[in-house]
């Protein structure tokens, strides 16, 4: 397991927050039980399996609902 912690560009509301929280909890590769979204820093944090998702594919999801990743940091 990889723990991830990517700077979005700004969160405008709690829906917000919400939409990308579900998106990446139906990620197969994503443990669910640890994705944390800050609104407030606009960060998020997960754990993933590297063998089943990358992280470029966890930034192209959240690319895709249309807010931009800054810079991603994985351990």
């Amino acid at each position: 397991m990889k723990s991830a912690t990517i700077q979005l560009e700004t969160l405008a509301c709690p829906s917000c927050m919400l939409k990308i929280e579900g998106a990446l909890k139906s990620l197969d590769g994503v443990d669910k039980d640890t994705v944390k979204i800050s609104f407030n820093s606009s960060k998020v944090k997960l754990d993933f399996d590297e063998d089943k998702v990358s992280i470029d594919e966890i930034e192209s999801s959240i690319n895709k609902l249309g807010y931009d990743v800054i810079k991603s940091k994985v351990k």
